[in-house]
């Protein structure tokens, strides 16, 4: 075998490559200096405990200290993180890391009163505050969505109750991730090159796309045969998660776990339905992706182990990241020249971290404090794939970037159901503008395959996932029992309504569900696939409607949390509480089939 490329180290990397975050602070003693500060700023804040009710000033002035606070603060976890992930072996920012991480858990602690105080301020005195304070008015949003969640709320007595038994309530997801990822094994499999490789969480969905039908066989055999084992114990750690949900709910006064998931983004029932009734609406279009599948594999039949066998393999080109960029720019000129030029500033500014470096964080992210730069980490790879990576992190910081310039940092940053928009409108944009320059039949089989397999790993598989959390809790409201035999059979029946009766099936894929760590942190996969259809409606508006539609998204990208997420996207144009966004995003998976079907066609003659 080849030997390993071995990775440079951090200091023999090109600055040109690294991110500014001297920017932030110019050396460690700067941090150490704010460091102190926020300790003893946290003081000016609780000084206002049991205040905050006496007048509008008082409030005003309480809120625009704990803001100073937490953003001097956040300013201090930031830089340690990134100076943490840059070498994760240096000693000394990891030692920074894990105080700036105590320092956040002391001031949570130290002004946990506020929300709760501010709760039993009278309604109607906080309306006369809003209305003889000005100033207090940048407030309104954050105060009446804290107000209109009341209801909720209970007495000081059983609140404090409940805080206390927030850590036993997080008991079953910490006990599956125990067993998922520190007790399981799963044992080696021969992989491609006849080499035997040991199976992992990490290199599992690798094997399965696999060209070799045997590796993807045994991968998958092995991983669930090893869940089968645990079955019972994964089984009763959802039930009591779930249970837990439903007690909770009932206990906050909510008529169901759904509606008490959804409060937090005053998200109406309305917009989990219509996912799943849309999608439901059209899986004829999925099954037709799962027989072309079949086709385009050569097999007989077709199992759930072939499905995310690749298609297509991109021609092996290096592609450097000054080449990535170039495709950047290009797909990103329907956003205008304004968005470009900004974009063009933050990269010579040093927004991004480009390389690889011994003891770097893997994988890719956008971050940074509200007055920071807004950072990217990368570890570029000179793959084709590897763009797709650039313009999704570069979509989040610029939305990052123009937020932080108009919001305040009460509203600086952006809520789950909204967050995954701006980077996957940019990658939509760079697959459309791919498509249109590709006349290479095996490049655009590839690109195809990519385009389809986002839309079915991000539509309509997080939304057989909703259908199957809600079923779960739906029975258990109910009274029933979530027993291993109960969970695969939902899932299981949940499964062949989404992949056709075309496939082949088997007794290990109703065990899936106890592989899915999201489950543990109910009705929150559901936002993927609304924000990857808004997406897809927002980055088509764009490209046919011109410079209404992006000057209507450019001001969504600078509202971060400034209104509840359904009305941020109405905004940009998009009503996520009907079904047409949906149903629009449906439309696009469809057509993108039918020209596989025709590329098929070609192949088969």
């Amino acid at each position: 075998m080849a030997e390993a490329k071995k990775l440079r180290k951090r200091s023999e990397t090109d600055s040109r490559y690294k991110w500014n975050v001297e920017a932030m602070y110019q050396d460690d003693e700067a941090w150490e200096a704010d460091f102190r500060a926020v300790r003893e700023q946290s003081s000016e804040v609780t000084s206002f405990a049991g205040k905050l009710g006496e007048s509008a000033d008082t409030l005003f002035a309480a809120l625009q200290a704990n803001d100073a606070l937490w953003q001097k603060a956040e300013r201090v976890y930031v830089y340690a993180q990134m100076r943490s992930d840059e070498d994760t072996g240096n000693a000394a920012y990891q030692e920074l890391n894990r105080r700036s991480e105590t320092l956040f858990a002391e001031l949570s602690a130290a002004t946990s009163f506020i929300d709760p105080e501010i709760m039993t301020i009278p309604d109607g005195k906080i309306e006369e505050f809003l209305r003889e304070h000005e100033a207090l008015k940048q407030y309104d949003y954050m105060l009446r969505n804290m107000l209109r969640r009341k209801q909720h709320v209970l007495s000081r007595e059983a609140e404090a109750m409940m805080a206390q038994f927030s850590e036993i309530a997080g008991a079953p997801k910490q006990i599956f991730s125990m067993i998922n990822n520190a007790d399981m094994k799963f044992g080696s499999i021969t992989d491609e090159d006849g080499d035997s490789v040991e199976l992992t969480h990490g290199n599992y969905i690798a094997m399965m796309e696999s060209r070799d039908r045997r590796v993807r066989k045994d991968a998958y055999e092995r991983l669930y045969s090893t869940y089968r084992k645990q079955l019972n114990t994964i089984a009763a750690a959802y039930y009591y998660n779930v249970k837990k949900n439903v007690v909770l709910a009932r206990m906050r006064n909510y008529p169901s776990a759904l509606a008490a998931a959804l409060d937090g983004g005053n998200i109406p029932e309305s917009v989990y339905m219509n996912l799943i009734d849309a999608v439901d609406s059209k899986l004829d279009v999925m099954h037709r992706y799962v027989g072309l599948r079949k086709k385009l594999l050569g097999l007989d039949e077709i199992r759930m182990y072939d499905m995310y066998a690749r298609l297509a393999d991109m021609p092996e080109v290096s592609v450097s990241y000054e080449e990535a960029l170039e495709k950047v720019r290009a797909a990103l000129k329907p956003m205008g020249q304004q968005y470009i030029d900004d974009l063009n500033a933050g990269l010579e500014a040093g927004w991004v971290d480009v390389c690889q470096n011994e003891g770097k964080r893997s994988g890719a992210y956008s971050f940074g404090s509200y007055d920071s730069m807004p950072y990217v980490l990368l570890n570029y790879n000179d793959k084709f794939k590897d763009a797709f990576t650039v313009i999704h992190e570069l979509g989040h910081s610029m939305n990052s970037f123009y937020t932080r310039r108009k919001q305040p940092f009460t509203y600086g940053g952006h809520s789950i159901f909204t967050a995954e928009v701006a980077s996957t409108v940019n990658e939509c944009l760079l697959m459309q503008d791919l498509l249109k320059k590709c006349s290479d039949k095996t490049e655009r089989l590839y690109l195809l395959t990519i385009y389809l397999e986002e839309f079915r790993g991000t539509v309509f598989r997080q939304t057989m996932f909703a259908e199957f959390e809600l079923e779960a809790h739906r029975a258990v409201e109910r009274g029933e029992v979530l027993t291993a035999d109960r969970l695969c059979s939902i899932y299981g029946e949940l499964n062949r309504k989404y992949f056709g009766e075309g496939v082949e099936y088997d007794d290990f894929i109703p065990v899936e569900w106890a592989r899915i760590p999201h489950f543990y942190n109910a009705f929150y996969v559901y936002q993927y696939a609304t924000g990857y259809s808004a997406a897809v409606a927002i980055s088509n508006k764009i490209l046919t409607e011109g410079a209404e539609a992006r000057d209507a998204y450019l001001e969504f990208l600078a509202a971060g949390d400034s209104d509840y997420p359904i009305e941020l996207l109405r905004g940009a144009g998009v009503d996520m509480s009907r079904p047409d966004v949906v149903n629009s995003a449906l439309d696009t998976f469809a057509g993108l089939v039918e020209e596989l079907e025709k590329i098929a066609e070609e192949i088969q003659k």
